[in-house]
């Protein structure tokens, strides 16, 4: 599943180009769909589609006896392994009398292929037990049959999400008994990937030899309101002109106001059950709310290989790069806000409140409601609008930047137009260079250079990653945290224990914390550093080089506040990549532990005294207190993930203890000195079951916690093992660091919601997936699947959200027809996810003819699947 990526797409440009360059390219594909339609119904890996008649029929075949010779050359331990869990060669998947099946296209001497299944759809048992899972015959076999019988002289994967990089072995510098070595060989690699996962990229290149060609993100949008949010907004800007003019009319207008925010399904956002007596109090809560969805970017469809933005979507990705204030200048739309005497961030940060002044050449130029501040920030995204439109019909010429600045606004202004001509001269200009990364793929093939590059998110400021199509690189590690970063992560730390303050008038003595390596590159180190602040610690940097050389202790009279006790759930990259910031968290908690300081203030060093004595009895003083003291736990040595995804796809789970245990056994290995991957499942459980709060950070609007299997696995999984073994519900953040100036904490069920309504449910974006066929229906399924993951592990999903979903995704006539022609098998899917969310009571209490609908959907595309397979 290409994050960001419309591979099918990607895949079309990529051949047209191969094709161009030389290359014998026969019966070259039209459009996405047909290149996906092709690939299934030549017997793709579903087994549930996979007919007798497709396997007879596969073209494309390797010999048993073939695979035999070569799997006989395989290091014995990697195939006591492959055996143990798979039997003896051929095992039983994708076989048909003696060879195995290669489910591809050959177009000349180009192949089109499928990735093979990683193999836990065949044994999901092994979820529960097996995060080392080894390939399987058929994964080697296809691979081995590319390289020494088909003759690929390289490939290209396309998309990040591979599983290659993935297999189980050494982390680095790998042998001949690692199944990514095994399975790949010599075989060139060339691997587009997206710019703002430096994370998976690297290692890419770490375990598959990858040569890196990153792509551009997907266009962004301002999510804007929509159906009854818009509904509401527009009777919010009635409340406040009647407010002024004719009172008396307020109290009906009232009454209509509550009816709109019950057919929103508001009430939980806005933390209410039942109208309110006096629903005036409640209008700034509800205007501020509704400003803070509309203004969040979302995706504005997917990204396709080598393809620059154009038009409203160049405009629209441009707007959100030169939101926060890139190479050093201003944000454009808080230029325009100065331009007008208006404090920018003053009025995002507060869009409920009244106006603090309302500049008369900016409502007479851009008119609309001016009484709230997200009133006034929707005035200054018109005029940026306006004055991006104005730049691109000039072609977006830096030297116009002046005389466009002047016409839109009515007067000259030089932080506008430094912005404007950064904003042409700059990232509009790298923008156009997109078609660099069909080239460079091209240039890798050729066996040239690739030129290097930075990586990044490019609307976090960072437009050096740009222009793309470069072989990325991520970061000095023992620069980590930065400066800047330990500025930030103490800000999220402030903001998570205010939070916490506000609802509980306490401080949390145990916080569980997820880290993620592609994240600790993207932000240097914005985690760590929150890590850090949390026990009360800094770094100290080298002078000179700004190397990170240790720690010091920040005195309670300085910190102000008790140390807060602090347990990490790295990532397997984060292992991988930065050794020593694990060590850094690890001495940073002994360090705090030893400290001579009132329980009262130090929850680590009182935590680790009482569980020092409780280990007394089985354990010496020294094993006792490191097992006290063991913060840091992560995957099994040369194994990835959480095992919450493969589980949720399996469908082979039936209650809250099978998450957790999954949880448990693929997360449950201590890092720190002197540890390295120790099976250490009782000292987790001991720190999870003091959990009060568990938190995962965002840095990017680029992706959200909706996004990606990784966030419900890793932080939905977090929440239910700490419920399972604590017998409470811990309270769930998330931290949001996309605009460093402003960091903010919120609740998890609220973060849900937020991007639900943003992104999920906004036809603006339903319609931007189906610009993309196949692959945007995909996503939308997918959507669907880490909606239902957050549920199962966080209990974040309410009844609405499924119900929005049925009549939007699947049951909408236009997206029906839309999904009938372009991905079948996705509109399937997400019928059957929504009729199991309502057999497991997730799905507490569906409306009877929706589900009544989706049970009729799902028959009909059952029967048209098995008739178009049969």
């Amino acid at each position: 599943m290409a994050v960001g990526l419309d591979t099918p797409a990607s895949a079309i440009r990529l051949l047209a180009a191969l094709a161009e360059d030389g290359y014998s390219v026969e019966s070259p594909f039209e459009h996405g769909d047909e290149l996906m339609h092709a690939l299934i119904a030549g017997g793709g890996h579903d087994p549930e589609f996979l007919t007798d008649e497709q396997l007879t029929a596969a073209r494309l075949r390797l010999p048993v006896a073939r695979y035999l010779e070569w799997y006989a050359e395989l290091p014995q331990p990697l195939r006591a392994a492959i055996e143990d869990r798979w039997g003896p060669p051929p095992g039983e998947h994708y076989v048909d009398g003696d060879d195995f099946v290669i489910a591809g296209l050959e177009r000349g001497n180009v192949l089109v292929a499928i990735q093979p299944p990683r193999g836990y759809g065949e044994d999901p048992i092994a979820i529960y037990h097996d995060p080392e899972l080894p390939p399987t015959h058929h994964y080697l076999a296809t691979y081995w049959w590319l390289d020494r019988a088909w003759g690929a002289d390289a490939i290209v994967h396309l998309g990040k999400h591979g599983t290659l990089e993935w297999l189980p072995g050494k982390t680095l510098a790998l042998s001949a008994a690692c199944a990514p070595d095994a399975v790949l060989g010599d075989l060139p690699l060339v691997y587009p990937f997206v710019v703002n996962d430096p994370g998976e990229g690297v290692q890419a290149k770490r375990r598959a030899h990858a040569v890196i060609v990153d792509h551009l993100v997907p266009p962004m949008m301002r999510a804007e309101t929509y159906d009854e949010l818009a509904e509401l907004e527009d009777l919010l800007d009635e409340y406040a002109l009647l407010e002024v003019l004719d009172p008396g009319k307020l109290p009906g207008l009232a009454a209509r106001i509550w009816s709109a925010i019950e057919r929103a399904n508001l009430q939980s956002d806005l933390g209410i059950k039942e109208r309110p007596d006096d629903l005036g109090a409640l209008v700034e809560h509800i205007d501020g709310y509704l400003c803070e969805i509309k203004d969040i970017q979302v995706k504005d469809g997917l990204h396709t290989l080598g393809l620059a933005p154009e038009g409203e979507q160049l405009r629209g990705l441009v707007a959100a790069i030169m939101r926060i204030g890139p190479g050093g200048v201003s944000g454009l739309r808080r230029a325009i806000g100065a331009a007008f005497g208006l404090d920018e961030p003053a009025l995002v940060a507060a869009p409920g409140a009244a106006a603090p002044r309302r500049p008369q050449t900016l409502l007479e130029r851009f008119p609309g409601p001016s009484a709230k501040a997200g009133d006034l920030v929707d005035r200054l995204e018109a005029a940026q609008a306006a004055l991006l439109d104005a730049l691109a019909e000039r072609d977006w010429s830096t030297a116009a930047a002046a005389e466009v600045c002047a016409q839109v606004l009515g007067q000259r202004e030089e932080g506008v137009e430094r912005a404007l001509r950064f904003a042409a001269g700059e990232v509009v200009l790298r923008l156009r260079r997109t078609s660099d990364e069909v080239d460079r793929v091209l240039d890798a093939l050729r066996g040239r250079f690739v030129p290097a590059g930075p990586s990044g998110s490019p609307t976090r400021g960072r437009v050096d990653v740009l222009p793309t199509g470069r072989n990325f690189f991520s970061i000095d590690p023992r620069s980590l945290p930065s400066e800047l970063a330990y500025e930030t992560g103490r800000k999220l730390a402030d903001a998570l224990l205010d939070r916490h303050l506000e609802e509980t008038s306490a401080y949390p003595r145990m916080v569980g914390l997820v880290v993620w390596g592609t994240s600790a590159i993207r932000t240097q180190g914005d985690d760590v550093a929150e890590v850090l602040a949390l026990l009360g610690v800094r770094p100290r940097w080298n002078r000179e080089s700004r190397r990170v050389t240790g720690i010091e202790v920040v005195p309670l009279e300085e910190l102000g506040r008790p140390r807060i006790d602090v347990t990490v759930r790295i990532s397997g990259f984060f292992r991988d990549a930065f050794p020593n910031l694990v060590r850094l968290m690890d001495d940073a908690v002994a360090r705090v532990a030893e400290l001579d300081e009132p329980p009262e203030l130090n929850f680590v060093a009182a935590h680790a005294r009482e569980e020092a004595e409780r280990l007394a009895a089985e354990l010496s003083a020294e094993a006792g207190w490191r097992r006290a003291t063991t913060r840091v736990f992560g995957s099994k040595p040369g194994t990835y993930g959480a095992g919450l995804l493969q589980l949720v796809d399996s469908r082979d789970w039936r209650e809250e203890g099978d998450i957790a245990g999954v949880y448990e056994s693929w997360g449950g290995y201590a890092y720190g000195r002197g540890l390295d991957g120790e099976h250490a499942q009782e000292a987790m459980r001991a720190c999870y079951a003091r959990m009060e709060v568990a938190v995962k950070n965002v840095d990017s609007r680029e992706n959200d916690i909706l996004d990606s299997g990784d966030y419900f696995q890793f932080h939905g999984g977090m929440v239910a093992t700490v419920r399972a073994l604590a017998g409470r519900e811990p309270r769930a953040y998330v931290g949001d660091s996309s605009d460093p100036s402003r960091v903010v904490t919120r609740e998890l069920a609220e973060e849900a919601r937020r991007v639900f309504r943003a992104r999920v449910a906004n036809p603006r974006w339903i319609a931007s997936m189906i610009r993309h066929g196949y692959k945007g229906a995909a996503e939308l399924s997918a959507t669907v699947d880490y909606l239902f993951g957050w549920d199962a592990t966080a209990g974040v999903a309410e009844d609405w959200m499924y119900e929005q979903v049925a009549r939007r995704h699947l049951l909408d006539e236009d997206v029906s027809r839309f999904m009938a022609r372009s991905n079948p098998w996705a509109a399937r899917a997400i019928a059957e996810r929504l009729l199991e969310a309502a057999e497991r009571g997730l799905w507490a209490e569906p409306d009877d003819d929706t589900l009544a609908g989706i049970r009729q959907r799902y028959l009909q595309l059952e029967g048209e699947l098995e008739e178009a397979s049969a």
